[in-house]
């Protein structure tokens, strides 16, 4: 049987700190809508207080969690333990994106290390934790992070990854609109 809590303990920060994976749900309220997961990678998460975190999204080929963000805010972070005592904690919240150019990018931005492709943050304020056994998650070694992503936005340049959010980041798969498909 799990655990609630009501914010992060220090135990469940230093959980989180050592993850070099995590996953993120939303959905948009719509029987008829796609539940969306979406797994994150690279030294991206941050612990702003026990009841707030943040991640720095990347580009990507959808934009998801943001459409579903915009139309009802609601959010769950996962993370397992892949390696030592089984675990698995959820942070269920509600988010809001914060796109560069904002006041709170330039206060956030700062805290995270600088990623080509990143093109909003993931601002989520927790209301419960919840944690698991996580028996039946399987060990697997963390060998590295892939540079995939990385390569492919340099390559894109500014230009590039602008025209492509453009085309690929503006409406969720359901035609919900996402911030950046707001943004003049």
């Amino acid at each position: 049987m799990g655990k609630q809590f009501t914010a992060m303990l220090p135990a469940h920060e230093e959980f989180i700190l050592r993850q070099h994976l995590f996953f993120v749900g939303s959905a948009p309220r719509s029987e008829k809508g796609h539940v969306n997961l979406s797994p994150k990678g690279h030294d991206c998460f941050r612990i702003l207080s026990p009841n707030q975190v943040a991640y720095l999204d990347m580009t990507g080929s959808g934009n998801e969690t943001s459409a579903h963000l915009l139309e009802n805010g609601r959010v769950t972070v996962m993370f397992c333990a892949f390696e030592g005592p089984p675990n698995i904690l959820r942070l269920y919240g509600t988010g809001a994106v914060i796109l560069p150019g904002s006041s709170e990018w330039e206060t956030l931005y700062p805290m995270f290390t600088p990623l080509p492709g990143a093109r909003q943050i993931i601002l989520i304020d927790v209301h419960k934790v919840q944690t698991s056994c996580g028996y039946s998650v399987p060990f697997m070694s963390y060998d590295k992070e892939r540079d995939t992503l990385q390569r492919w936005s340099i390559q894109k340049g500014e230009a590039g990854l602008k025209e492509y959010r453009q085309e690929k980041n503006t409406t969720s798969i359901d035609g919900l609109p996402t911030p950046l498909g707001q943004k003049k």
